[in-house]
């Protein structure tokens, strides 16, 4: 069992390495699934966003900068496009937009692969080059490029704060006065393509009007909670905007026709038609709140691409699922729940688990031995019983010489007082035995009964410190656990529920190896108690009726 023990520790502590398909120099991959459920038609040239955490992947793999990674289509020979918007290897976050080729709901099967493992690695995430052509600019409002376009090197000016525990990443915070990303041609609106503005706000009251993008006669804004978009003289307004939660806002405008969007659902449609216009873009006029990822492109996105946008880049997306990084788990398909919950276990909590495995392995051990002791006894004894109910008078003091019963407890007792009585035979081979002489028989009988007692309730002491201290341990694992979770989503800015899930996960598996060491403890306790207590009364009830028989027979 012991050996068992090990061999799983060993299977759980030791990652194992995985000889990479697509370039040997890598050592270490994952496997990424994309579940497009919901999207009605296949979109192409889709940048999603990746998020990693201790909970769903290895980052002892990576290099302290993330430059070795890598993302390889599911042919496992295409480099996709991809850029790290925030890495924290510290406390093992990393928000990764990758540029998918093609989300189709129809492919089942779709996706693609993380390399990492090369320390001599140099990164090869672009920014710039993570986007489909309609796209004029993306500002993530990340830490080390606040104002600063990801797409097209644009900078915005304005003083908004920067806000570190955001939906992806960072945020900025927006206190009434806007930014402004001056003129360009890329910027340009023009009738005969089209635009799309899409942001997540977090807005901290939607009372009163506030502009979220404005360029010329073209507005996009929240009045009084709700979505408003002009263009010129026309105005349509829809949806509730909620204050104090993360939205995912949009608006499109081409062939005519302007439609707004409130998470990924349309809110407000109706006619409407861009001019041709390149002046500077307002963003964040009279908003008060947090709002990150916005995205500008020239043309009007579909409400597939919209709805793919709100739901892929939401805090409980399950566009994106990292599966296990090891080859086994990539020939069953995919980790095992528990297997992720080993790799999100903290050190103290690791302590406590190999405590508990030590106890187990304890209490295993104590309840094979004590079974197996108490039915030797049992067996033995009720063989040594029957030969003294049936031995006649002449034969009561020469059952020692009887078949083999060294096992009972019956047969010892009667050995002890065997021993006591033959001492007190004259010289002449005569046996009479005083009141005083039964006493002294009955107490050595008494004393070997406690001895046999102690004998049988030997290490069973181990069991009750298992039944009492292992949910203890347990409960105190989880609560470090939890602690030490909150502490690192604290120190790291990162609210992401996929990030905080199996940390806590992960500190309660202290919790449940408490109760899997007591349950088990438990059962035996109880059952060898009975056994052993039943045990106790044999010899009690054999000690009366053997000093009985040999008073009657030998007494004075």
């Amino acid at each position: 069992m012991l050996r068992k023990c090990c061999l799983l520790l060993m299977f759980i502590l030791v990652p194992g390495l995985v000889h990479a398909a697509w370039d040997e120099a890598w050592s270490s991959r994952a496997k990424v699934t994309v579940n497009a459920a919901g999207v009605a038609t296949a979109q192409e040239q889709v940048p999603v966003v990746l998020r990693l955490h201790s909970g769903n992947f290895d980052f002892s793999s990576l290099n302290l900068d993330g430059s070795d990674l890598r993302v390889i289509a599911a042919d496992d020979k295409t480099e996709l496009k991809f850029h790290i918007e925030k890495f924290d290897s510290i406390n093992e976050l990393a928000v990764i937009w990758v540029l998918l080729p093609k989300v189709d709901a129809a492919d089942k099967g779709a996706h693609f692969w993380l390399y990492s493992g090369n320390e001599s690695a140099i990164s090869t995430a672009d920014s710039q080059d993570n986007w489909d052509n309609a796209t004029v600019a993306v500002f993530h409002f990340a830490e080390k490029t606040f104002l600063q376009d990801s797409r097209g090197g644009l900078v915005a000016s304005g003083t908004p704060a920067l806000q570190k525990a955001a939906l992806i990443g960072e945020a900025a915070i927006f206190a009434g006065q806007a930014i402004s990303i001056a003129a360009n041609p890329s910027l340009a609106l023009s009738a005969a393509q089209g635009l799309t503005y899409s942001a997540w706000i977090k807005p901290a009251n939607t009372a009163g009007k506030a502009t979220l993008y404005q360029q010329g006669p073209v507005a996009f804004q929240v009045a009084d909670g709700k979505l408003e978009m002009k263009v010129g003289n026309v105005s349509i307004s829809g949806g509730e905007v909620k204050p104090a939660t993360w939205q995912h806002v949009a608006v499109t405008i081409g062939a005519g026709k302007a439609v707004l969007y409130l998470n990924g659902a349309v809110v407000a449609n109706g006619d409407a038609s861009l001019t041709d216009v390149q002046d500077a873009v307002q963003v964040g006029a009279g908003y008060q709140g947090e709002l990150d990822e916005l995205e500008l492109a020239n043309t009007a996105r579909s409400a597939d691409w919209i709805k793919l946008a709100a739901t892929g880049q939401s805090m409980d997306s399950q566009l994106l699922k990292v599966q296990a990084a090891d080859a086994e788990a990539e020939e069953e398909g995919g980790s095992s729940h528990f297997m992720v919950l080993f790799h999100s276990l903290t050190v103290d909590a690791w302590v406590v688990i190999v405590i508990l495995t030590i106890m187990f392995v304890i209490s295993v051990v104590v309840m094979v031995a004590k079974a197996r002791q108490v039915v030797l006894i049992d067996k033995a004894n009720r063989i040594f019983l029957k030969l003294f109910n049936e031995a006649g008078n002449a034969q009561l003091l020469e059952l020692d010489k009887a078949a083999n019963t060294g096992a009972s407890t019956l047969a010892r007792l009667y050995m002890a007082g065997l021993r006591e009585i033959r001492k007190r035979y004259t010289a002449d081979g005569q046996l009479s035995l005083s009141g005083a002489s039964m006493d002294a028989i009955k107490a050595a009988i008494d004393a070997d009964l406690i001895r046999e007692n102690k004998s049988l309730n030997a290490n069973i002491v181990l069991l009750t410190i298992a039944i009492s201290g292992g949910p203890f341990l347990g409960l105190l694992g989880t609560v470090i656990g939890v602690m030490i979770t909150f502490a690192e989503i604290a120190a790291a800015g990162d609210v992401n529920v996929n990030a905080i899930a199996p940390g806590i996960a992960a500190a309660l598996m202290a919790t449940v190896a408490g109760l899997a060491v007591a349950i088990p403890a438990l059962f035996g306790y109880n059952y060898l108690s009975s056994r052993i207590k039943n045990i106790n009364t044999d010899m009690q009830i054999f000690v009366d009726e053997y000093v009985t028989r040999v008073a009657e027979l030998y007494g004075k």
